[in-house]
């Protein structure tokens, strides 16, 4: 690693750490019924009004997940809808026609899962009105749904009370992270970016002729607005088909290291969050801790692999600058002004959360980077992961952990004061393997089918990994891709939707049914001969279970592709 990549690094970390701890703290208040904000509180009963909800009213967990289910299905018809009629309604300044059925369900159910892969191109496949009413509004409403489903987690966790049965109220969660959380951060990070030179208006493209006498159409729009939420809320999904490498998305070094702070600055924060919201600030701090570990070894792995010369232009004689530098030696695909260090760094943040934004091409990163970023989403993207979803994730390990140590030293396992009977490991189970199993499947089809290979655009070990990114992006709900597969088509447009949606509620039902059997055990005052969950030896104990269980999972998938192009590449 050079001197430059450290530095970013250890300066990303201490930023990130100094922002997102008052911010979980404002998020644990927000959590509690009795917060208010005089200046918004307005704005939250009117939609209690309109909605007719009562927010007096507090739900168990059947009906936490039944209220979460029922509202995102009822997002997934709507955005279908809009973008069937798009052609017929107004802001179409870019004459954007209807897309497929197969490309709608794709990225309706992109959209509403926090995945927001996309399998078109945003300055043309859809007009100004679908961009703002349907996938920037649905940016917010998949973000506020991960944090008031990790809420729910962690009320049932954390309660005090035998009997609880209760974990919140849905419609009451949901109204107050979007009001007081993700608008006004996006609002800021917004201006922000503006203040850079992100675009922000409804004019048509614009033809230009440029210095060789040829013409050229740059897209315009309300960029800036949907690149903050895109990034706060771990979504991913650009306005422009070239994502966060697009100078009008992300112009400057300056915006390229914000854009990366915005993507874990929730996920972090809701360590903190978790900490106070059960009454023990000292475990929010041991998974940020092993959170932050997990980070720095898999960036630095990146930063390095992706820092070495390309044998390929060793053999040709164009290796004429140090691979120290940042330019010179490995950069197709990246942006000239952000460098090695600042591409390598951002690919690790955008895998190891759910946010699929990406600003380099991840289909020209080395074999053995492309393996890092698949694994980091194959983990179950907990490392910081997306806004809600990276905690609950994480919660399936500790558990997962608890129990083995509990098996190690003979006693019943327990956490936060709460024994963790057979019923809870089954559910752990389940949503530990969910995943997995969806990628597997799903990958195996695809390059057992015709309709699956012929989406390969690089036969081999790489096309194989570019199946298994895909899959394992959409099961985990990241939405990035190595753009080398042709993907709209109407088998992997439907395949990918059924990972997206799977991958996404096959994890939040299971983990609100543990937070439902938590919430009703009685909490069982701490003793000396309990397994302490914050201590240095847990947090190891947790990142070697984290690893194992990654590496039993994936590792014999990841040798068929990245492994195995790395020694063509370097042994051949």
């Amino acid at each position: 690693m050079t001197v430059q990549s450290i530095s970013m690094l250890i300066g990303f970390m201490l930023i990130l750490t100094i922002l997102a701890y008052p911010l979980g703290k404002i998020l644990a208040n927000i959590a509690k019924p009795t917060f208010k904000i005089k200046l918004l509180s307005g704005i939250e009963y009117f939609i209690f009004k309109i909605c007719g909800i009562n927010s007096n009213i507090s739900m168990n967990w059947q009906q936490y997940g039944i209220s979460v289910l029922a509202f995102n299905i009822l997002g997934i018809f709507f955005l279908i809808l809009l973008q069937l009629i798009q052609g017929y309604l107004g802001l179409n300044v870019n004459d954007a026609r209807a897309p497929s059925l197969s490309l709608a369900v794709n990225t309706a159910v992109s959209f509403v899962t926090n995945t927001n892969w996309q399998a078109y191109s945003g300055e043309i496949g859809v007009s100004y009105l679908t961009q703002m009413l349907g996938l920037t509004v649905q940016n917010f409403l998949s973000a506020a749904t991960g944090i008031a489903v990790v809420f729910a987690i962690i009320r049932g966790f954390g309660s005090s009370k035998q009997d609880a049965k209760t974990l919140g109220n849905f419609w009451v969660d949901l109204t107050r992270v979007t009001i007081y959380i993700l608008l006004p951060l996006s609002i800021i990070v917004s201006f922000f970016f503006i203040s850079q030179g992100v675009i922000q208006n409804l004019s048509a493209p614009v033809t230009i002729n440029t210095l060789e006498g040829a013409s050229q159409t740059i897209a315009m729009g309300p960029n800036a607005s949907q690149e903050a939420i895109k990034l706060l809320g771990t979504n991913g999904g650009g306005f422009f088909n070239a994502n966060s490498s697009h100078p009008y998305s992300n112009p400057t070094i300056l915006t390229n290291f914000v854009q990366m702070l915005c993507i874990f600055l929730i996920p972090a924060a809701l360590c903190f969050c978790f900490g106070s919201m059960v009454k023990d600030t000292r475990q929010g701090w041991a998974i940020y801790a092993t959170m932050s570990i997990l980070f720095i070894v898999f960036a630095s792995a990146l930063l390095i692999t992706e820092q070495q010369t390309n044998p390929v232009w060793e053999q040709t004689g164009f290796n004429t600058v140090s691979s120290s530098t940042q330019t010179g030696t490995n950069m197709e695909g990246k942006e000239a002004r952000f460098g090695i260090t600042g591409s390598a760094l951002f690919s690790a943040v955008t895998t190891a959360a759910s946010c699929g934004a990406i600003n380099n091409m991840h289909d020209s990163l080395m074999p053995l980077s492309g393996g890092i970023t698949m694994l980091l989403m194959q983990l179950g993207e907990i490392v910081f992961g997306g806004v809600g979803s990276g905690l609950y994730g994480i919660l399936i390990f500790i558990m997962l952990t608890v129990f083995i140590a509990g098996l190690m030293i003979g006693r019943s396992p327990e956490y936060l004061g709460k024994k963790i009977e057979p019923k809870d490991m089954k559910l752990i189970a389940i949503a530990m393997l969910n995943s997995a199993f969806i990628i597997s499947i799903c990958t195996v089809i695809a390059v057992l089918t015709p309709q699956g290979i012929a989406g390969i655009t690089n036969p081999g070990p790489h096309g194989f990994s570019q199946i298994l990114y895909a899959f394992s992006s959409a099961a985990n709900n990241n939405g990035s891709a190595f753009a080398g597969l042709s993907a709209n088509t109407n088998f992997y447009n439907l395949m990918l939707a059924f990972a997206m949606f799977m991958g996404r509620f096959g994890v939040i039902i299971p983990m609100l049914a543990v937070a439902g059997s938590f919430a009703m055990k009685k909490r069982i005052p701490a003793t000396d001969n309990m397994f302490p969950t914050h201590t240095p030896l847990f947090i190891g104990l947790l990142i070697c279970i984290i690893l194992i269980v990654g590496a039993l999972t994936y590792v014999p998938a990841l040798a068929l592709g990245p492994v195995i192009e790395h020694i063509q590449l370097f042994f051949h």
